[in-house]
């Protein structure tokens, strides 16, 4: 048994919540698996905006954030990071970790990637050899979102 509570995630939280009361910006534990050997799969929503109301993200904040965000946890994270993936409604990212699961540690790990979107000068693997839409990023819009999210770094366990 998964002890989210000492994980620093709130339990009545945890996993698929009703998207009318979520608030964004948030980090919000949606599962976590044990596979036969004891390892954990943890998923976690990267909430940017809010559902619903009309605040997505646009395709180009979306995917140069998305680099960010593989790039950062990557680096930050090597031993646990698996993906992460863009939320069909724009509005944040999946991250998928293995035996990560402390929301301080994944916390940290975002805040340390969104401080280095203000201060990039290009959008990692925005290149024609690294992405298949390598024209198709906004990194002065990525910062923009970077900013508005890292104001509000206080309230990101405040998911409903």
């Amino acid at each position: 048994m998964i002890d989210f509570e000492a994980l620093g995630w709130h339990g009545d939280t945890v996993g698929e919540l009703d998207h009318r009361l979520l608030k964004a910006p948030s980090v919000k534990l949606r599962g976590a698996r044990a596979g036969a050997a004891g390892d954990v799969v943890y998923s976690i929503d990267l909430r940017l905006r809010r559902p619903n109301a009309d605040a997505c993200l646009s395709s180009t904040e979306a995917h140069s954030i998305e680099h960010f965000l593989l790039e950062g946890f990557q680096r930050l994270l090597p031993r646990h990071f698996i993906g992460i993936g863009v939320m069909g409604c724009q509005t944040g990212f999946y991250l998928t970790l293995l035996g990560e699961g402390r929301r301080a540690v994944i916390e940290d790990a975002l805040e340390a990637v969104l401080e280095g979107v203000l201060e990039a000068d290009a959008v990692p693997y925005a290149r024609i050899d690294q992405c298949g839409h390598w024209r198709h990023h906004d990194l002065a819009r990525a910062q923009v979102v970077a900013r508005e999210v890292l104001a509000q770094r206080a309230a990101w366990a405040d998911v409903a």
